[in-house]
């Protein structure tokens, strides 16, 4: 009986290849490009799975109807606004994605960028690299402390509450957060949550705005011009979530005008190109995408989606259908 064939649009980890590899007869991507649109819309052409990653756009023309093989798609991450739902239901594709896996590496990830843009560390690190420090001053790259200062997430899922409590435990933050549902008491309870309806209240009142909200159009610049006028003038925006959560140019104007005192950016809209304006920007730190990059998570990823196609070509439910 032969063995279902799946395609991996990027190169996982070694380890997990070798795991797939025990099972299915597993086509990499071997040089680890970004595909294209017609090398993915081939590959559900003549493959029984396709396992895309979150910078590919999986969109109806990729998914396509006619002669479609593919009966899963099976995606490594948790987000799945780049791939088209809809689109799989009415081809009958199952869809699936990779939660819980990833919530304390992305959570450390927007405490690394936080405290890095609250302690100003991307700008004393230039300092050093370019020889240029002078030595210690008592008024030398100032930065400030998070103890009693308030944290607004928008968004309060896995990911938002594993934030919360770092902050709140280890750095005596106080905690508020705007979501479309309000969570359990015991959660709020857990680190002292309030929960704030209005998202702009919510941006009024934050020394610092953490973001943990899905991409797509219900989202798309949510953090826009006039949110960000309504910021305090020394406070500091986060966004782990999704680059399109947050209208860039805005934001760049908006630091280089000294009208919000920093941000920290692991996401981008376009990436991998991040705005221009961003770039020359003393108070902002960014990152390339690190939110799930330890060893132990993309393992843990990977074996989530073998998971998922286990149970998918046993004929069972996958564990973390979402279409």
């Amino acid at each position: 009986m032969s063995r279902p064939h799946i395609l991996l649009t990027r190169r996982w980890p070694a380890a997990v290849e070798a795991h797939l590899a025990e099972r299915y007869d597993v086509t990499v991507n071997a040089d680890d490009h970004p595909m294209s649109a017609a090398e993915m819309a081939e590959a559900m052409r003549t493959h029984d799975a396709v396992c895309p990653t979150v910078t590919d756009i999986f969109d109806a023309s990729v998914i396509g109807t006619d002669g479609v093989r593919a009966r899963i798609v099976g995606n490594y991450g948790v987000g799945y606004n780049h791939v088209d739902v809809e689109a799989c239901r009415r081809a009958g594709i199952t869809v699936t994605n990779t939660p819980d896996v990833l919530t304390d590496a992305t959570a450390d990830l927007a405490l690394t960028l936080l405290l890095m843009v609250a302690r100003r560390a991307g700008e004393g690190e230039r300092m050093v690299r370019a020889d240029a420090w002078p030595g210690w001053a008592p008024t030398q790259m100032i930065g400030r402390e998070l103890n009693g200062k308030t944290l607004g997430l928008i968004g309060f899922g896995r990911i938002a509450q594993a934030t919360a409590a770092r902050a709140h435990h280890g750095f005596g933050m106080r905690i508020a957060y705007s979501a479309p549902r309000r969570q359990p008491a015991a959660i709020e309870t857990a680190v002292l949550a309030r929960y704030e309806p209005s998202v702009d209240a919510l941006i009024e009142q934050s020394d610092f705005l953490s973001l943990h909200c899905p991409g797509g159009p219900a989202t798309h610049h949510l953090i826009n011009a006039e949110r960000i006028a309504r910021m305090k003038p020394g406070a500091i925006l986060i966004n782990t979530a999704r680059g399109t959560v947050v209208d860039e140019r805005a934001l760049a104007a908006a630091l280089a005008e000294g009208r919000i005192a920093g941000a920290g950016l692991d996401v981008y809209e376009t990436e991998p190109k991040v705005e221009p304006a961003l770039l020359g920007l003393e108070n902002v730190v960014l990152l390339p995408h690190l939110g799930s990059a330890t060893a132990e998570t993309r393992v843990a990823m990977g074996m989530r989606v073998a998971r998922n196609l286990d149970a998918f070509f046993a004929g069972e439910t996958p564990p973390d259908r979402i279409a």
